[in-house]
């Protein structure tokens, strides 16, 4: 299992527009993913590069709710801008644009000799409802009849192509369906199989899948979403959750292939004990965005292997730009947390570079926007920071701050953990608030030194400290509002 990595998301249909016309996967420059190589990232996820069905766009693309998206989000979009959503797709065949399978494989190999891992798409939930497969293997899909058609025609509906054949539309239980795709049936043994099938080969093309809405297959959450379906067709739920199956049977293949499952509502833990190498916490992402410093710290004192497990990530193409959602200097703040705790940390195309546009994923150009130089310099010191083996290696343990005198209250502001690895020791100090907060932390030193130099790799300062008052009382930190420390010291 790889330990505490970095991935790249890429939105690739839109990030391949920068480079020539007919540029496919295996023409891109060497040099962009170098870079990458170079801060210190370990995969790229290349999201949106399987075939979609472009005749659904005219069809389930120009929706009120996604009209307004794509006005806020590329307020000069034309027509020809909107390509559909690369989450329903045909199948698993590479979008022409980007070339071939094999040129793929040649691309998954140019990465890994680079020492990145490729990561891609699997949507399990559903496909394009316009899909080839609907007509090929018809029985992997979840069926209706006219009367639940009659009854709620936007989750039902009649294949154009196969006249007098009923469907359901994919969904998520808390949501309306989406009208581009048509569900998988996980309480068919037949679809189960099909899809267990598709990972299989999927591990011939990259190192690894993210798992679109992954917890949707669990057996309790497809019965709760589908109940009124499953007991008129009087569909069985099975006995074994799919994950679990479908996991072990591709680790048999190649035991090192990267699970990373997209999933919320309390079911990650869940999904990891199936056998998912890693699992979004969005929780997380939330207490950042919403200043919950005691939620923060209780979120960090989970077991450990939980946390190794978890994505970290302040934005996606699902997320509001952290800049947006945060502000400049309270994302800054933040992106140092995700950066430096356990588990993988996801960073998403432009978040080094400051951009604020969230761009909805059914449209195929993006706006212009100006690089923040100053997110942009914050970025690159910080990679040269994490680049370190100690923050991929070394133990981790998160240090409560105590009070720095009876009457500090803002101490409770800060966060504060420690990295160690043989002699090296890393301290990460962040005051998460807007007010100048002190505190005191309390740190094991084993040193017969009478002092002890702190070299603050963030700031680019030493300090000189006493090892017996760190000893006794602790070490004294004061940082103003959404600074932070990155100590270098040994013992």
């Amino acid at each position: 299992m790889l330990l505490n990595p970095k991935i790249y998301e890429i939105n690739t249909r839109v990030w391949i527009t920068q480079f020539e016309k007919e540029t496919t996967l295996s023409k891109i420059p060497e040099k962009i993913f170098e870079r990458l190589v170079d801060m210190g990232l370990d995969v790229v996820w290349m999201m949106g590069v399987w075939r979609t069905c472009p005749e659904i766009i005219e069809k389930c693309c120009f929706t009120p709710d996604l009209i307004s998206s794509y006005n806020k989000g590329l307020p000069d979009w034309k027509k020809d801008d909107v390509i559909g959503s690369p989450f329903a797709i045909d199948d698993y065949v590479m979008n022409p644009a980007f070339g071939n399978i094999s040129e793929l494989k040649s691309f998954k190999k140019k990465l890994n000799d680079l020492g990145l891992k490729l990561i891609l798409d699997f949507i399990p939930n559903h496909f394009n409802a316009e899909s080839k497969l609907i007509k090929s293997n018809p029985e992997i899909f979840l069926k209706g009849d006219k009367e639940l058609l009659s009854i709620d025609p936007h989750t039902f509906y009649e294949v154009d192509f196969l006249p007098g054949k009923i469907f359901a539309h994919g969904r998520d239980p808390l949501f309306p369906a989406w009208t581009d795709t048509i569900q998988v049936n996980y309480f068919s043994e037949e679809a189960r199989e099909f899809m267990i099938n598709k990972l299989l080969q999927l591990t011939e093309f990259c190192d690894g899948l993210r798992c679109d809405m992954a917890m949707l297959q669990l057996n309790n959450v497809f019965e709760n979403t589908w109940l009124g379906v499953i007991n008129k067709l009087n569909y069985k739920k099975p006995t074994d959750e799919f994950w679990k199956i479908a996991i072990e049977k591709v680790k048999l293949k190649s035991p090192n292939f990267i699970f990373i499952a997209e999933a919320y509502w309390d079911l990650e833990w869940e999904l990891q004990q199936l056998g998912f190498d890693f699992t979004y916490d969005k929780k997380l992402t939330d207490r950042l965005s919403s200043y919950d410093i005691s939620g923060i710290k209780a979120h960090l004192h989970a077991d450990s292997q939980f946390q190794n497990k978890s994505v970290r990530f302040l934005e996606n193409h699902d997320e509001i730009r952290a800049i947006e959602k945060f502000g400049k200097n309270e994302s800054l703040a933040a992106s140092i947390i995700i950066s430096t705790i356990q588990g993988m940390k996801l960073y998403y195309d432009g978040q080094f570079e400051g951009k604020k546009n969230k761009l909805p994923v059914q449209l195929g150009r993006c706006p212009k926007e100006k690089i923040l130089e100053s997110v942009e310099k914050h970025y690159t010191k910080l990679f040269s920071i994490i680049k370190s083996e100690i923050f991929k290696k070394g133990n981790w343990k998160i240090v409560d701050p105590i009070p720095a005198s009876d009457e500090n209250f803002s101490f409770e502001n800060i966060l504060a953990w420690e990295w160690k690895l043989n002699e090296g020791r890393r301290l990460v100090v962040i005051n998460y608030s807007e007010s100048t907060s002190q505190c005191r932390l309390k740190i094991d030193l084993k040193t017969l030194e009478k002092d002890i130099k702190l070299f603050d790799l963030f700031n680019d300062v030493e300090y000189s400290r006493s090892v017996e008052e760190i000893k006794s009382i602790g070490l004294f930190i004061e940082l103003r509002g959404f600074h932070s420390h990155i100590f270098s010291y040994t013992d």
